[in-house]
């Protein structure tokens, strides 16, 4: 296990251009899985859950060739599909969570899908039935082997259908998607998830020769198509990658323009730093955030406390609740911050209230953040990264603390985060990766 070593205190500056979508990413590439023609896809982030689902589709016999940094073609023509119920496909696909959105292509295409229980963060309950219940609903028959933790689908042929999601489950609604896209008929989903990265999808699909209807709404109308064919796509910035970086300068006080974000996908996320008393200045496509010695949170209009709380698209993302409830804690009032969909993703702040912060966590769902203003800097300690996000959490406030902070399992936020250590050391950071 690697670790880093971060000397904090010091002020940051410069330009970052963000990385390719993690989550997108994860959902392109198992797209590729639905046509044996050529596909390129492009701004593909270099972090261990992308690299691991590539690796992956590789064993599966995807011809993959890496064309540049962040450039890869692949092929998937001539697929081992007895790989997926192999042991080494058991223990490859269950250390990725990400893995599970093979299942909707394959279904697809060749009638049958497998996947391990899969894994990924421990962040509480993250359920898979809106996945395989649309499934069942475009005719699949399921299975589930209890001893081995194995999940499978089979179909002769799917047929379209009306459907309503229980949850507007962002990896469910794209499995959806790319199973009924070859399905017969057409197929409704409503209450689907509607986020840039299912929008990205669609559009991918669409120039495949897929018929998505409905795009960027809650309900999408796909008429099933024979097949697909190949095309290139390039993914979006890192919405969640920005939103770090912009927490990222308010904690340590600093100067940082952020290039080509991809400002009108971006959604609440810029106002919701604004509440916070963030400044952020949009020039072009770029987001600048000015140095500011204090940022001050805005009450509701009738002077409560402020709540920011995750909702589906278009509400505020949950992966950046962390970051936000982090930069709270040096600002100038309070905050609750609550975390509607996953039960132990606050369960980190303890961590952040040895440095010295204030925070309340009223239960698994909420926490309160009493900012300090500035006025008492978080101590430097010691502290292991729980998952992707508490992990940048974690380290946005080892840099902006008094003192020498060691951060250890990094391979959490390496799974999310590409060479975070290098990026911060080129803007002024005192970061050392000790392997």
């Amino acid at each position: 296990m690697a670790t880093f070593v971060i000397e904090g205190g010091h002020k940051l500056s410069g330009e970052i251009i963000p990385q390719g979508a993690k989550n997108e990413a994860l959902q392109v590439i198992c797209a590729v899985l639905l046509t044996a023609k050529k596909v390129t896809i492009s701004n593909i982030p270099d972090i261990r859950d992308v690299n691991k689902l590539i690796f992956i589709l590789g064993e599966l016999g995807v011809k993959i060739t890496k064309v540049n940094e962040d450039t890869y073609t692949f092929q998937a023509d001539d697929l081992d599909l007895e790989y997926l119920e192999s042991e080494k496909f058991k223990i490859d696909g269950s250390s990725l969570r990400g893995s599970i959105m093979i299942v909707g292509p394959l279904l697809a295409r060749f009638g049958k899908g497998y996947i391990p229980r899969p894994g990924g963060d421990k962040i509480g309950r993250r359920r898979l039935d809106t996945h395989f219940d649309g499934f069942i609903k475009l005719g699949a028959n399921f299975r589930y082997n209890k001893d081995e933790r194995f999940y499978g689908v089979e179909a002769e042929q799917l047929t379209g259908t009306k459907m309503l999601l229980d949850e507007a489950s962002v990896t469910g609604t794209a499995n959806i998607i790319m199973a009924a896209v070859m399905a017969k008929g057409i197929t409704s989903i409503y209450n689907a998830a509607c986020e840039p990265y299912i929008q990205q999808l669609c559009k991918m699909l669409n120039s495949m020769g897929a018929k998505i209807n409905g795009v960027g709404s809650n309900l999408l109308i796909i008429e099933g198509v024979s097949e697909l064919k190949g095309c290139s796509h390039r993914i979006l910035p890192d919405m969640i990658e920005i939103g770090s970086w912009v927490g990222m300068a308010a904690m340590t006080k600093s100067s940082l323009t952020i290039k080509n974000v991809s400002w009108d996908d971006l959604g609440l996320i810029p106002r919701v730093f604004q509440k916070l008393g963030i400044n952020l200045e949009r020039k072009g496509d770029d987001i600048f955030v000015p140095e500011q010695d204090s940022y001050e949170i805005q009450n509701f209009i009738d002077g409560s406390i402020l709540t920011i709380s995750d909702a589906p698209w278009p509400g505020f993302t949950p992966d950046l609740l962390s970051i936000v409830l982090v930069v709270a804690t040096q600002a100038k009032g309070s905050v609750l911050i609550h975390q509607k969909m996953f039960e132990s993703r606050l369960f980190f702040v303890d961590k952040l209230i040895d440095m010295g912060a204030k925070v309340i966590l009223c239960d698994p769902h909420r926490a309160t953040v009493i900012g300090m203003n500035h006025e008492s800097s978080l101590k430097a300690t010691t502290m292991t990264s729980p998952d992707i996000r508490a992990g940048i959490s974690l380290l946005i406030a080892a840099l902006s603390a008094k003192g020498t902070s060691t951060i250890h399992n990094i391979e959490q936020i390496d799974r999310g985060y590409q060479h975070i250590d290098k990026r911060l050391q080129a803007i002024g950071a005192k970061i050392t990766r000790v392997e």
